[in-house]
């Protein structure tokens, strides 16, 4: 019943996740690693505000130290991008993150990392599997979590001091300093709070924060930040006259941001704007990844800076390794995940915050400025999408039309189809519009892009025809 998505292993509470679930999950991984030679290693393990997060991190440790195995178990709710920079700076072969991300609240999961801090590939995902399959469970092999603590099997500490010190390392803080930028932060009841908080305020930037309580529940809203759920921060921004309003998703590894005038920013214009900053006005050179649902524009932009732009499948393993491939500046995703080259190589919403802190101090001009900037070179396009809820049965329906029966609507001027990923459809003009079913929900996922919003509508209007949706 274990089955890795585009972002780890995620299940209902109380249906398929489990305590008996999380103990084949970390029963399996021990198999792997022991096959793999690295009996007795260290991990990184962490767990964010979700309910019984704590607790599954806890009872994932048990089985790690009854195998043998040691875990840094970072002993308060944390950031996802800080498991990954602890896995990455302390040489671990593995880390084990507890978090949903930004799926809702009845949710949990487990993400698996690998040496350097890197999201698990399908390759690895699969081979945990495999093993989860052969493990009995009254085989499973664990001791109790305050006794593996005592045996120092287990040792809690925090290292989020380290993460800190990385990103601020990281940005021109005296940029900042200088800008005197007031920021408005939305952690989604989340995680993000305390790093980035920190982080701001080091940099003398004014921080306010909203809804920064633990609630599981998180104030009955999805914790993702999009235009709906951050309508709050936006309100806020605009009455307290900020520079910039930003909030992280539910383990801070995504990034949602309001501008000065209380505009939601798309994470697709965030990502250009962060490359096109760091190639036009920090001078760096190199190329751009982009996941297959996420605006050219960027493409654009990329060609004009004389530099390339690579178009792989959603997940951010897939993007990660392509910066890896091509030493790519930039990384990112149209659900806001970004990544940034020397950093983690994963997202991180935290780090991404903190970059768009500087690129506000040292252009000194706002995001909507500097956003006019780029499109009066490169142009503009209209980004469109949409979601629908999937029961199995009709997920399995629709699949079969689209991959076996390999339907299609009756598009003018298609000049290629692509199925590697979804079915996506590539136009003459440079449009574009892509069906697939997400990876984290039971959801079929809708996104179009064109020179015009209505065809862009045009186009998910034509396969909800066709699909009956």
């Amino acid at each position: 019943m274990i089955k890795f998505g585009t972002g780890g292993w995620r299940a209902v509470i109380a249906d398929e996740f489990t305590k008996a679930n999380l103990r084949l999950l970390a029963a399996g991984l021990c198999r792997l690693m022991e096959k793999e030679g690295l009996a007795g290693a260290e991990l990184c393990l962490g767990y964010d505000r979700r309910f019984l997060a704590k607790e599954a991190a806890h009872w994932l440790a048990e089985v790690l130290a009854g195998n043998g195995f040691r875990v840094l178990m970072i002993d308060r709710s944390s950031p996802t991008p800080l498991i990954m920079y602890t896995v990455k700076a302390r040489n671990m072969p593995y880390g084990l993150m507890v978090t949903a991300s930004h799926n809702p609240a009845i949710y949990n999961g487990v993400k698996v990392f690998t040496a350097g801090g890197r999201d698990a590939d399908l390759s690895v995902t699969a081979k945990i599997e495999a093993e989860i399959a052969r493990v009995k469970e009254e085989e499973i092999r664990s001791i109790d979590y305050d006794e593996a603590l005592r045996l120092g099997l287990v040792r809690e500490d925090n290292t989020s001091n380290e993460y800190i010190d990385s990103i601020l390392a990281l940005v021109d803080t005296q940029a900042i300093k200088k800008a005197r930028l007031k920021i408005a932060l939305d952690p989604m009841y989340g995680v993000s709070q305390t790093s980035l908080r920190t982080i701001l305020m080091t940099c003398r930037c004014d921080v306010e924060v909203i809804h920064d309580r633990h609630d599981t529940l998180f104030g009955g809203k999805l914790p993702a930040p999009n235009a709906t759920t951050l309508i709050p921060l936006s309100n806020f921004v605009v009455d307290k006259r900020c520079n910039l309003g930003v909030a992280t998703d539910g383990d801070a590894d995504r990034l949602g941001v309001i501008d000065e005038k209380g505009g939601f920013i798309h994470p697709n214009t965030l990502l250009v704007l962060l490359y096109y900053y760091l190639v036009q006005y920090r001078g760096w050179q190199g190329a751009c990844v982009r996941n297959n649902s996420t605006t050219h524009l960027l493409d654009r932009v990329a060609e004009g800076l004389g530099q390339a732009c690579y178009e792989v499948p959603v997940g951010f393993k897939y993007i990660s390794a392509k910066m890896a491939e091509t030493d790519a500046i930039i990384g990112g995703e149209s659900s806001g995940g970004l990544a940034v080259r020397g950093h983690i190589s994963g997202k991180d919403g935290i780090y991404a915050a903190s970059l768009l802190t500087e690129m506000l101090a040292v252009t000194g001009k706002s995001i909507s400025a500097l956003y006019r900037e780029i499109t009066d070179r490169y142009g503009e396009l209209c980004y469109r999408e949409a979601d629908f809820s999937m029961t199995p049965a009709r997920k399995e329906e629709l699949k079969k039309l689209l991959f076996e029966e390999r339907i299609l609507p009756a598009f003018e001027g298609l000049i290629r189809v692509s199925r590697e990923d979804g079915v996506k459809a590539y136009f003459a003009d440079g449009s574009w519009v892509i069906c697939r079913f997400s990876g984290t929900e039971p959801l079929l996922r809708m996104a179009a892009e064109s020179a015009g919003g209505e065809q862009a509508e045009a186009y998910i209007r034509k396969w909800r025809e066709l699909l009956a949706l």
